[in-house]
């Protein structure tokens, strides 16, 4: 699924990564395969945030799933498997403290995985 701006930047925040950009020329390549995405690369490879959704409800956590290791040294080429889950939980949803102020509820999704 794509990511809308708020949820790209709550992932990055937890997650050390960048994305792909959208004209890149591989991205086409990669949609045709796993449909279409906002891509990540990390230092493991190509990766998506596969959104946990309850129905009925916006999506507060995240799941990291690997789509493509890197495949050689010096990170210029990706080989494709097929999706495997990492176990590396995002949180996108903020909380609202007494004071009226807001905090990601990173913690709770940390102590989660």
């Amino acid at each position: 699924m794509k990511l809308n701006e708020g949820q790209i930047s709550k992932t990055l925040a937890q997650f050390r990564a960048q994305v792909l950009a959208e004209d890149h020329p591989a991205v086409a390549q990669f949609c045709d395969m796993f449909g279409h995405h906002t891509l990540f690369l990390d230092d493991r490879g190509l990766c998506v945030l596969e959104l946990l959704e309850v129905p009925g409800m916006e999506a507060e956590e995240g799941e990291i799933v690997s789509l493509a290791d890197w495949s050689d040294a010096k990170f210029t080429k990706l080989t494709t498997h097929k999706p495997e889950p990492t176990g590396v939980v995002i949180c996108l949803k903020e909380v609202q403290n007494c004071d009226g102020g807001s905090f990601s509820s990173m913690a709770r999704c940390a102590s989660a995985s």
